[in-house]
C-alpha cells in the first residue's frame, strides 16, 4: 500500500505540473524475481521514478519502455529474462535465474478510470481490494492494461473484458490470494488479478521514548500508527510526527475510537503495569492478530494470573495471538534495536512466516503467484 500511495502522491504533483506518466506494473514472473507481481513503479515524461519493479537491475532499462510508452501513448509490455548471464545490455547479471514480464501504460489523464484513478480507489476505504491488469505475451499484441477495480459489490472498469473476469475476482478476494489467469491461450491473453490488502493499522499502548523509533520505523513501511498513552506530557503529536493519531486516554476507553480489523495489530509498552493490563483485558474479547506485551516473560505470565484471578480465563487461541516478550530474538537492547525486533516479528505474523534466517529457507524466497 505504501508504494501505491507513494505512486499516487508523485502523480498528482506530475498532474499539476503538467507533466506525463506512465505506470509500469509487473504482471508475471517465471523463476525468481527482486519483485513480484504487482509491483509498481511510476515514471515521468522527465524521468522521476517512484516505487520499484526490481533491486534496481531494471530501472535503467524500463525508464526507456516507460519514456517510449509516454511518446507513443500506447501500453506496452516488455520481457526481461534475468537468468541471461550474456545480457549485459541492460545489467541484468544479477543470478536472479527469472523472467519478469512489465507491462507499461500510458495514463491518459482524461480517461476516467484511468490505472492511477483505479489505483486511487484503494485510499478510499479500510477494506481490501482486487485489481486486474490484462495482458499479452504475444509480440504486437494490443496491451489492454489495468481494466478493473473491485471491492466488495463495488465494480470499476474502463474495458468491457473487466465484466467476464468478476467471477474470478470475487473468488480472489474471498480468497485472499493473487493470481494470474489464461484468458485466451491462443493469444497469449492472460490476467493479473491482484489481491490487495489495506495498510496495516499499528496501535501503541505507550507514548514513552522508546515508542518514537517504532513510529519512524514503521511509518517508512506505510502502516498507519495510533500512539495512545494516559500521560498528557508524553502523548504529544510534535513527538511523533509520523504517527496518524496521537491521543490521551485512560485505559477505560482507550479502543473507544479504534476500529479493528484483520490489518489491526497492538503493542502495549506504556511501563504502566495497570494500563497495560486493562488494555489488555479489552483486547481479548476483539478479533484481532496480534497483542505484543513489552517486558519480561515474568509480567506477562502475572498478566494472565491477574485476569484469572478476576474471572478471565484466556483460552489457548486468545493465547495465541498474545506475543510476549514482544519482539523476534535479535539480541536488542537499545531502543531503536528492540524496535527493529517488533517491527520484524509483526511482518513476520502479518507474512505467516516464522521470521527465521533465509539461510535455513527450503525453497523459493517468495511464494510462487498461481496461474489458473
Amino acid at each position: 500500500m505504501k508504494e501505491s500511495s507513494d505512486i499516487i502522491k508523485a502523480y498528482k504533483e506530475a498532474v499539476k505540473e503538467g507533466k506525463k506518466c506512465a505506470l509500469a506494473t509487473v504482471v508475471k514472473v517465471e523463476g525468481s524475481s527482486y519483485r513480484q507481481p504487482g509491483a509498481r513503479m511510476l515514471v515521468t515524461e522527465e524521468g522521476q521514478l517512484t516505487g520499484a519493479i526490481s533491486g534496481g537491475c531494471l530501472e535503467g532499462d524500463a525508464l526507456k519502455k516507460a519514456l517510449l510508452a509516454i511518446h507513443q501513448k500506447e501500453n506496452k509490455l516488455i520481457t526481461y529474462n534475468t537468468s541471461n548471464e550474456d545480457d549485459a545490455e541492460i545489467g541484468l547479471q544479477l543470478g536472479c535465474n527469472g523472467i519478469v514480464h512489465i507491462l507499461f501504460e500510458y495514463i491518459d489523464d482524461e480517461t476516467a478510470y484511468n490505472p492511477i484513478e483505479l489505483l486511487k480507489q484503494l485510499e478510499k476505504e479500510r477494506k481490501p481490494a482486487v485489481m486486474v491488469s490484462v495482458f499479452s505475451l504475444k509480440k504486437y499484441a494490443v496491451q489492454l492494461g489495468t481494466v478493473l477495480f473491485y471491492r466488495d459489490n463495488q465494480v470499476l472498469h474502463p474495458d468491457k473484458i473487466a465484466l467476464e473476469l468478476v467471477s474470478d475476482v470475487a473468488i480472489v478476494l474471498k480468497e485472499k490470494s493473487t493470481v494470474i489467469k489464461t484468458i485466451d491461450a491462443e493469444n497469449g491473453s492472460e490476467a493479473l488479478i491482484e489481491y490487495i490488502n489495506p495498510p496495516v493499522s499499528l496501535i501503541i499502548a505507550g507514548a514513552g521514548n522508546d515508542v518514537q523509533p517504532l513510529v519512524t520505523m514503521t511509518s517508512i513501511l506505510g502502516w498507519e500508527v495510533s500512539v495512545i498513552d494516559g500521560r498528557s506530557t508524553h502523548a504529544v503529536a510534535k513527538r511523533f510526527p509520523e504517527a496518524k493519531n496521537v491521543l490521551v486516554s485512560k485505559p477505560e476507553t482507550f479502543l473507544a475510537n479504534t476500529v479493528i480489523d484483520s490489518q489491526t495489530y497492538f503493542v502495549l509498552m506504556t511501563h504502566n503495569y495497570q494500563y497495560d493490563l486493562q488494555v489488555l483485558k479489552q483486547l481479548l474479547e476483539k478479533d484481532c492478530p496480534y497483542i505484543g506485551v513489552l517486558g519480561p516473560k515474568t509480567k506477562l505470565e502475572r498478566m494472565l494470573q491477574d485476569l484469572q484471578q478476576n474471572g478471565i480465563v484466556v483460552t489457548e487461541e486468545q493465547l495465541s495471538r498474545i506475543y510476549g516478550p514482544i519482539g523476534l530474538d535479535l539480541g536488542a537492547e537499545t531502543g531503536e534495536e528492540i524496535a527493529l525486533s517488533i517491527v520484524a516479528e509483526i511482518k513476520a505474523v502479518l507474512s505467516g512466516t516464522k521470521g527465521t534466517s533465509l539461510k535455513h529457507k527450503q525453497g523459493k524466497i517468495h511464494s510462487t503467484t498461481i496461474h489458473v
